[in-house]
């Protein structure tokens, strides 16, 4: 027994010293690829607010700004995903993710020129062929920094960006709305070019800061490198796929692709007309940009809390299931209780919440089973496929508040949405994804 005390100090010793490997690298990467999703994120969602006055100005019902929103997301978006990836692959992150953003941040400020329902619609597919690739990029480079036991807080911390891009969007949003007139543009175009722009300027910091993988980075020694080299060569992947044409093949990539697509539907359903939903005559603008931050908000704390609590104990496979369930609970609550405005409210906040814990939960099963090559455009062609769901939701979101004149019909589509994401991330648990 006293033999075996130096060894478990020693192995003591070392875990500790992983730790503070995997925490530097964390400092130094996550700051700022968080601060480009957060951009990245606002810059895709931020027509939520300027609907509120810039529907009335370009002529849009409800039905062509949930597809114009949705649009988005066809065509350019999905079909660029895999070959963006690739692109990423061989190119480098750091060319390939600072391209991304200089070309997205240009499109945003240039959504100030709409002028009608087509160029509304181009200019939504120009972004999203813009931004394609730039999520499951940075997945699949985390995953070359990070081992699993790490990524659930990493993937969390990354993922965090989307509801803090509304605590932040919300508020700022609804100032730039009021800036209506100034130098004789509306306060919507104001809102596209001054929330268009730092991702330009964040694409060019990222080309400068950001090390392609840890050989690169010059603020690792020799022996920091050694421990993320051996750390990721240990990991232990169930059924390990490298080859892409397998991986495209794979029912388990099938399957996170359908669990993607279903709760992006509520994901982008509720989160494109929640400011819409919100107004009901009783907040100004800017209220109701405070009253989303306040969903968002709890939605991050819920996020972080619960990727932390998976980390410790596990389950990912069931906790993604559980996340998408509480969403869809959330969802059919804001119907059940719309008679009282704030329980209302307090109902979608529990759907937005278990939308982004589910978002967090999900980037860190593919990779369980993916590398390579595979990882890179396996990634991508789950995003590809999933994110559909973001054309969806909206475009049902629109047709349905201007078929039965509400958005309550809508709503309840979502809840379903996510509860079919629901059963198929259970199903997972058959195929040794856990």
């Amino acid at each position: 027994m006293a033999a075996a005390q130096p060894a478990l100090a020693a192995a003591s010793a070392k875990s500790a010293a992983d730790r503070e490997v995997f925490a530097k690298i964390g400092w130094r990467l996550m700051p700022l690829l968080t601060t480009a999703y957060i951009l990245n994120y606002l810059d895709r969602t931020n027509v939520s607010f300027a609907a509120l006055t810039m529907n009335e100005a370009l002529g849009l019902t409800a039905t062509q700004f949930g597809l114009g929103s949705g649009l988005f997301f066809f065509l350019g978006y999905c079909f660029l995903e895999v070959p963006s990836n690739v692109a990423l692959y061989r190119f480098g992150p750091r060319r390939w993710l600072s391209r991304i953003m200089i070309s997205w941040g240009l499109v945003s400020v240039a959504m100030s020129l709409a002028i009608g329902p087509n160029s509304f619609y181009g200019l939504r597919l120009l972004l999203g062929a813009a931004e394609a690739g730039f999520f499951p990029g940075v997945a699949f480079y985390l995953a070359t920094w990070f081992p699993a036991e790490y990524r659930t807080r990493i993937i969390a911390w990354f993922m965090v960006a989307i509801p803090i891009s509304a605590v932040i969007g919300g508020p700022v949003s609804g100032l730039l709305l009021g800036l209506d007139g100034a130098l004789g543009l509306s306060g919507w175009q104001w809102l596209f070019i001054v929330e268009g722009l730092p991702a330009v300027a964040v694409g060019f910091v990222l080309f400068v800061m950001l090390p392609d993988r840890p050989e690169d980075a010059k603020w690792l020694s020799d022996d920091e490198r050694s421990v993320v080299r051996e750390r990721l060569a240990a990991e232990r992947r169930p059924k390990e796929v490298k080859r892409l044409s397998v991986a495209l093949r794979d029912v388990r990539v099938l399957i996170l692709a359908g669990v993607q697509f279903g709760f992006l539907v509520g994901s982008y359903g509720i989160g494109i007309f929640l400011p819409q939903i919100l107004d009901t005559g009783r907040l100004t603008d800017v209220q109701i940009g405070f009253v989303t931050s306040g969903c968002y908000a709890v939605a991050s704390v819920t996020m972080i809390v619960w990727a932390g609590r998976v980390d410790r104990r596990g389950n990912k496979v069931g906790n993604l299931a559980a996340a998408c369930a509480v969403a869809a609970v959330g969802f059919v609550g804001s119907i059940v209780f719309a008679g009282n405005f704030w329980i209302s409210v307090l109902w979608i906040m529990l759907a937005v919440s278990g939308v982004n814990a589910a978002r967090a939960l999900f980037w860190t099963i593919p990779p369980r089973f993916l590398s390579g090559m595979a990882a890179a455009g396996g990634l991508a062609f789950i995003n590809s496929i999933g994110t559909m769901g973001g054309f969806v939701g909206p475009t049902i979101m629109g047709w349905l508040r201007d078929y039965t004149g509400s958005f309550a019909v809508g709503q309840m589509a979502l809840g379903g949405f996510l509860l079919m994401a629901a059963l198929l991330a259970w199903s997972l648990k058959h195929f040794e994804a856990e």
